[in-house]
């Protein structure tokens, strides 16, 4: 026996966790089940009959006195802490004695019940055995308040001669009445070893506690009773209510149920109350006594069950919640908007629909026609703010729902439409943590979406003024939908329209600032630093073109990666890899991607590595081929061979005509960059600089580096090359490469050649060519559709750009292919974010990284909303 009891304890040990788990889930279905009980036991006819014989006023007072009369209940639980070891916070001590009293006021099982929760609450200090243990005592001393309350009824009924009718249930009462007594001997000489650790102090002060809540209930039912206008004596009914009190005890109904209101019902009748009244006494008594706090307790338990399931599951559920609040809240926001600006619209087919009568019921209700149309505008834009997860639309959003929901419940109150909007107030709360950004963008998509929301709008006013204006004569009938009662209606909807559209302005301004900027001009300093450290990459060079901003990612106070990129809507386009130091891109591109967020701004990588494009899918990146680069394996590079028979005869062709390649090391002179520049005006052939990707003709930047040029037999330069060096020993680039009028046929291949030469002889390497784009992209049938897609574009976009033409030329060079991808944020869209890089890399010299129009305008209109910002941080 003794080794089967061995075994049962090491079993429960070690599927503690599991058993923890049961209990909980065990309990919260016996919450179910006692809320299906109680509803079904409460008639609803009854119960808003009831509540409506009583003022909001007078609710209100017996809600809070019904709660404060269960408060005495939590002196048992201050009781047990102090006899068990450990520290607990009084909140906590509240919260849990509030859950364990409400629970088993109502459901009975006091001794199993409540020592099975008190169990699970305290266990963290103190063994299962101490907790038991005290849960013992402390159990015995729950009807000693009742006893005492049994003798007061005595001599209530015997020596005063109040509530005679009563006496024949006198030996009930003594019964009660005898408890106390037996429980004092049996404390202190029965079994006084037991009852060591309660001394005369404690057992007074639970014995003060027992009183106070069975006086509490006692009161609190009179109470009701003075509230409702019985016709009685109060007094009498106060010894009616302990014996009944005492009978339901003895007949062990879980809170009396039934026992305990059949025998109220009978001696009321004696005093003179008629059955409808005493049903509505009991019924407000079951209601605010047992009722509403079980609710409570219900709701505090699921939180510390929800609280402890969310630890475990490192936070997830929580994540989950709020998520799906955060959704529910944009959809109600957007919908109701949208049903509005309906009703504001075209009232005549909304309320002609049969599907829109069955919806705008569970929305917000306003007035008139223009209250419709501005509210529907106003809850659009900080739909919009919620949707993008700002923190600033919260408050105004959250002042917006209560003003909406309070005009609604004036013209709709019922029970459903209330707990709806309930439920909509508690996913704001809920949601409130889902809004981590400091500020709104505007992606293309979104300005899409409200564009044609309001441009819908404007076009429908203006065909209705056509049809409106009396100077206009129609030989057809006005549609219906386009009615306005008169011209004076129309200009009254216009002007809510126009000053709706001013109100959206401003609180997208509030909402899109402030702007914080994430990367800076370049320092070329700071920039030529990190490159000697950490070496650089194939971009690295751009940093000094000056139309890009760089941020700068530091560990300890010391730069260690930079990225090189432009703000387009609401992208970062990064140029390339990061440049610096590879162990720490990981935490670089993570603190990048945090900060982007918090200005809802997404990231996106052009011409990234195949290497850094799968470090980019971890955070979240989706990702699409762009092309191939090529780079030339110089110290193998040769003409000799019939391979290079053509680039061989072509080399002698330059010779003989006297063209001369020179490398020339800066600083450059005025005269050689003016010449320089002849040459890249005669190659441009008035078509604009672009830069982004690449260089362009900047004195400054062609001072940064050397450059190659190519003679002719007079000593004028027909063609010119940039090195772009990349801070790494074994691989070098070119940057612009542009040649004359006056320049031969073939002159790009002679100045590759002589790089190619002039590399090897420098000990590099790799010689970089740069990107073929959409080369090798989509060839696959698994590939994805988009890919596919580019594919069409290299094959037929001849026309406008030579994808294959460049590909073919770089070809007879390359020793090396590797892929280039674009990296984009999930659920971006790829269109999108590949016509803004199209728009970018292609944007003419110039247009330095800056604001756009709108947003400009934006932010003007968006003073307004800072100026309030800061009256409420104030």
């Amino acid at each position: 026996m003794k080794n089967m009891l061995k075994r049962g304890v090491a079993w429960v040990r070690a599927h503690l966790t599991l058993l923890k788990v049961l209990f909980v889930l065990s309990v919260l279905v016996f919450v179910m089940i006692m809320l299906g009980r109680v509803y079904r036991e409460i008639n609803g006819d009854e119960m808003r009959a009831s509540l409506a014989t009583q003022s909001p006023l007078s609710l209100a007072v017996l809600l809070v006195v019904g709660l404060i009369s269960v408060l005495p209940m939590l002196n048992y639980d201050f009781t047990i802490t102090k006899m068990l070891p450990g520290d607990y916070q009084p909140w906590y001590v509240v919260k849990s004695g509030w859950i364990v009293n409400s629970f088993t006021n109502i459901a009975g099982f006091g001794g199993f019940l409540g020592a099975s929760l008190r169990a699970n609450f305290y266990h963290e200090h103190a063994t299962s055995k101490q907790v038991l243990a005290a849960i013992a005592k402390i159990a015995l001393f729950l009807l000693a308040g009742l006893s005492l309350w049994s003798m007061i009824a005595l001599v209530m009924i015997f020596g005063l001669g109040i509530g005679r009718m009563y006496t024949d249930y006198w030996l009930w009462l003594i019964g009660g009445a005898a408890y106390f007594p037996v429980l004092m001997i049996a404390t202190h000489v029965t079994n006084a070893a037991f009852f060591a650790d309660m001394p005369i102090r404690r057992q007074l002060s639970l014995t003060l506690g027992s009183f106070l809540e069975w006086g509490g209930a006692a009161g609190f039912f009179l109470l009701i009773g003075a509230f409702i206008h019985a016709p009685v004596n109060l007094t009498q009914v106060l010894p009616l209510f302990l014996v009944a009190n005492v009978l339901g005890v003895i007949s062990m109904v879980p809170g009396g149920l039934g026992s305990f209101d059949v025998f109220m019902l009978l001696g009321l009748s004696q005093v003179g109350v008629n059955n409808s009244i005493g049903v509505v006494w009991l019924l407000f008594y079951r209601l605010f006594y047992y009722v509403v706090p079980f609710m409570l307790g219900a709701g505090l338990f699921a939180q510390d069950a929800g609280r402890q399931l969310n630890a475990r599951l490192e936070g997830l559920p929580m994540q989950l919640i709020r998520r799906f609040a955060h959704i529910v809240l944009v959809v109600f926001m957007y919908f109701s908007a949208v049903m509005l600006l309906l009703r504001g619209v075209v009232p005549d087919i909304a309320l002609r629909n049969a599907l829109y009568l069955r919806l705008y019921p569970w929305t917000f209700l306003f007035l008139s026609r223009v209250t419709n149309i501005m509210m529907a505008f106003i809850i659009f834009g900080f739909a919009r703010g919620i949707a993008n997860r700002v923190r600033r639309a919260y408050w105004p959003t959250l002042a917006l729902l209560v003003l909406a929901l309070g005009a609604s419940l004036r013209r709709e109150m019922s029970v459903k439409f209330i707990i709806f909007l309930a439920l909509i107030l508690l996913a704001a709360v809920l949601a409130r943590k889902e809004l981590t950004r400091a500020r709104m963008d505007f992606p293309w998509g979104q300005r899409l979406i409200d564009g044609g929301i309001f441009a819908v709008t404007a076009v429908f006013y203006a065909i209705a003024l056509f049809y409106t204006a009396p100077a206009i004569h129609h030989r057809h009938p006005v549609p219906t939908v386009f009615f306005f009662p008169s011209e004076r209606m129309w200009l009254t909807t216009l002007a809510g329209v126009l000053v709706a559209a001013l109100t959206l302005a401003i609180i997208y301004g509030y909402l899109a600032n402030p702007l914080d900027p994430l990367g800076e001009g370049v320092d070329e300093a700071r920039m030529r630093a990190l490159i000697a450290r950490y070496g650089g990459n194939e971009v690295s060079h751009l940093a000094f073109v000056g139309d890009k901003l760089v941020r700068f990612f530091q560990v300890d106070g010391v730069d260690r990666v930079a990225f090189l990129f432009r703000k387009k809507a609401d992208k970062l386009v990064i140029l390339g890899d990061p440049i610096g130091d590879a162990t720490q891109v990981r935490a670089a591109v993570a603190a990048f991607v945090q900060a982007a967020d918090r200005q809802d701004l997404s990231l996106v990588f052009y011409e990234v590595s195949e290497q850094n494009t799968m470090l980019l899918h971890e955070y979240g990146f989706d990702f699409m081929k762009f092309g191939e680069e090529g780079s030339v394996d110089v110290q193998a590079f040769t003409l000799a061979g019939t391979k290079r028979k053509g680039e061989r005869a072509l080399m002698h062709k330059f010779e003989r005509l006297g063209y001369v390649f020179g490398w020339l090391e800066p600083p450059h002179s005025p005269a050689l960059l003016a010449e320089l520049q002849q040459v890249s005006l005669s190659w441009l052939e008035g078509r604009p600089e672009k830069g982004f990707s690449l260089g362009y003709f900047d004195a400054h930047y062609l001072n940064q580096a050397p450059i190659a040029v190519i003679r002719d037999a007079a000593g004028a330069i027909v063609s010119f090359a940039t090195a772009m060096p990349m801070g790494e020993g074994n691989t070098t680039s070119i940057d612009l490469m542009r040649s004359s009028d006056a320049a031969p046929s073939g002159i790009m291949d002679g100045m590759f050649i002589n790089l190619f030469a002039r590399a090897k002889a420098d000990g590099y390497q790799q010689f970089n060519l740069g990107m073929a784009p959409l080369s090798n992209v989509g060839t696959s049938d698994y590939s994805f559709l988009e890919e596919k897609m580019a594919h069409l574009v290299y094959e037929y976009g001849y026309r406008f750009y030579g994808f294959q033409g460049l590909r073919s030329y770089k070809e007879k060079y390359v020793t090396t292919w590797r892929p280039k991808y674009v990296a984009y944020r999930k659920r971006q869209s790829l269109l999108f974010t590949l016509l803004q890089i199209l728009l970018l890399v292609n944007a003419p010299i110039g247009t330095k990284p800056r604001i756009g129009f709108w947003r400009k305008r934006l932010e003007k209109v968006g003073r307004i909303g800072d100026i309030i910002a800061g009256v409420r941080d104030k």
